[in-house]
């Protein structure tokens, strides 16, 4: 009988004398592509915990010494970290305060980006809004304190001008987003007006709640009010403009 056949191993040696696991296709010391991509997400997640650690140190900074007397190396210090760290993720002071996860141009953009067909540009924007009020969402400003911040923020001038300039930039990039999708005509203002009147709603519902953060309501009342007013305003709108841009 012929000696039986000695069973390959689970592993060969390719030519540059390292060790692949045919089990899995990969070379052991060498990161698999889906492990690569895991890396990419936990440094992209490491890099969002750090940005909005900085920023929440900063603006405690801000609202007890006033935004004028704060100064950068402050910020990094407070924060254990370099001031090259705080201008990585912060190229001026104002970004600390209006930081693009917070303050984004591309945030109503955003509210109408995935409405489903049926659904109108109006309709989308108000839908988020809504949604962030019955969630208690911490982006529409629903926290202790966003009264106090709203107040520090608007009696800096630098930060006022900021903030004035991200509400513009929010009309006009949904009203770009407007106007390609329904093919207007150039010189054609409805896209640019319809976007003038919800970035209005969204601008009266942060008023609201900041007048109220202000008067030390607590976030569930301050919610309930915002809802309210967001039937006000939308009862406000011409047909025309609820029912623009459906998908």
């Amino acid at each position: 009988m012929a000696p039986p056949r000695a069973l390959r191993p689970l592993t060969t040696l390719p030519y540059d004398g390292s060790v692949t696991d045919i089990t899995h296709g990969s070379v052991r010391g060498r990161p698999t592509r889906a492990e690569e991509i895991h890396a990419v997400g936990l440094r992209d997640e490491k890099r969002r915990r750090t940005r909005r650690h900085i920023a929440e140190v900063a603006t405690g900074l801000f609202l007890d010494h006033g935004f004028a007397q704060v100064t950068i190396a402050e910020v990094a210090r407070t924060a254990e970290v370099s001031v090259n760290t705080v201008y990585t993720y912060f190229p001026s002071k104002e970004d600390l305060v209006c930081y693009p996860e917070e303050a984004s141009a591309q945030r109503m953009v955003q509210m109408v980006a995935d409405r489903v067909p049926g659904v109108s540009a109006a309709a989308a924007v108000l839908a988020a809004l809504r949604g962030e009020m019955r969630q208690r969402d911490r982006m529409a400003g629903l926290t202790h304190g966003f009264g106090r911040f709203l107040e520090m923020a608007r009696a800096e001038p630098a930060l006022a001008v900021r903030l004035d300039a991200i509400a513009r930039e929010m009309v006009d990039a949904l009203a770009a987003v407007l106007a390609e999708e329904t093919g207007a005509a150039d010189g054609d203002p409805t896209p640019r007006l319809v976007a003038a009147q919800l970035g209005w709603v969204q601008s009266e519902v942060f008023r609201e709640i900041g007048r109220r953060s202000s008067a030390s309501e607590a976030p569930g009342t301050i919610a309930e009010a915002a809802l309210a007013l967001l039937d006000t305003l939308e009862s406000l709108l011409s047909d025309r403009v609820l029912g623009y841009a459906t998908r």
